[in-house]
């Protein structure tokens, strides 16, 4: 026990830390004095010791003489085939203190434990935002450099991180690798599936915090907060009147452009909204109804049918008023039905 203390006799001046051998202390005090001594010839990176150099090596040789027994994959290093055999052992030495998780990599644990501790080291220099991991980071700093360096290669579209084009890219494809269980029904987001399976569970997992209300969509609940702050945040650029939502500002700005994309097949009016348009048609159908109904009644008044508007002899002619009314009905019935579908 005596002899194992001894061993221990070479201490950093620095930070006090404490070495068995004069060799790893001196590999230490890089740390310290920035000294890196081992240059590669390729790149000219240095690095503080050779055995980090001869791994470096690897990059530009390729070489990858570590091969796992299960998948054949190779590594540059033993360290990184051990890890990866975790994948097929199933293997999580790593075990969060605070909760059950596990983990394969101690990184990956450490990166965890500041969801317990809330701890964010890694701060931006633009912002005051602060980070859990350093990816996080670097991804946030493509907001202020403006940066996207993914990008599609079927449309000019791109991206600031790898997941947004992955996802992008099921545009092009048509791929909804998402099922629902209940009605087969495919989508290419995950949260997309996951509002979906609210219709059938009836859940609303959104809550108001102001009133009862509940919403099954986060988006439908934001929508529904500036009902109560009366904030309206999508404003014209022409005249400055603001709007609750962006599709009652896409509307509006048709009124600037004098835009009509629905047209009515009558009279062939144009309108700027659906609503309009759907609006406008019940007053053909109320015209048909009022002519229809007139000339019924002065059909059945008259010996002949000669008098009768042509147009709607066949119609009118077959049904009493109550039929005709409910005609009237349905008709309106089914352009109600043509709107909800259209919206």
């Amino acid at each position: 026990m005596g002899d194992q203390t001894e061993k221990k006799t070479f201490p950093c001046p620095v930070c006090l830390k404490v070495f068995s051998f004069s060799s790893r202390l001196t590999i230490h005090m890089r740390i310290h004095t920035g000294e890196k001594p081992f240059q590669c010839l390729t790149c000219f990176k240095l690095f503080r010791q050779n055995s980090t150099l001869t791994k470096h090596k690897k990059i530009h040789t390729g070489e990858k003489p570590y091969e796992c027994t299960v998948c054949f994959k190779h590594f540059k290093e033993t360290d990184h085939l051990m890890t990866h055999m975790r994948i097929h052992t199933g293997e999580k030495p790593h075990q969060c203190s605070m909760c059950p998780k596990n983990f394969i990599l101690k990184s990956a644990l450490i990166r965890h434990m500041r969801v317990h501790t809330g701890e964010k080291p890694f701060e931006c220099t633009v912002c005051p935002n602060r980070f859990k991991d350093k990816s996080a980071l670097v991804t946030h700093m493509r907001v202020h450099t403006g940066e996207k360096p993914f990008q599609c290669t079927i449309c000019p579209k791109d991206f600031t991180v790898k997941s947004a084009l992955v996802t992008h890219m099921r545009v092009h494809t048509g791929e909804k690798p998402y099922q629902c269980s209940e009605c087969w029904k495919a989508f290419s987001r995950h949260y997309y599936l996951v509002q979906h399976m609210a219709l059938h569970t009836g859940q609303k997992q959104y809550k108001c915090s102001i009133c009862p209300k509940a919403f099954s969509k986060k988006a439908t609940l934001k929508d529904h907060l500036t009902v109560h702050t009366g904030e309206k945040p999508f404003k014209c650029t022409v005249c400055s009147k603001s709007f609750l939502r962006k599709p009652s500002l896409e509307t509006h700005m048709k009124s600037h452009s004098r835009e009509q994309p629905y047209r009515c097949s009558k009279c062939l009016k144009g309108f700027v909204t659906k609503n309009s348009l759907v609006n406008h048609m019940k007053i053909h159908l109320q015209e048909r109804l009022e002519s229809s109904v007139n000339c019924l009644k002065d059909f059945r008044k008259m010996s002949s049918a000669e008098a009768y508007d042509d147009e709607y002899q066949q119609e009118s002619a077959s049904m009493d008023d109550n039929l005709f009314f409910q005609t009237y009905a349905a008709e309106l019935c089914n352009l109600q039905k043509v709107k909800e579908e259209q919206d």
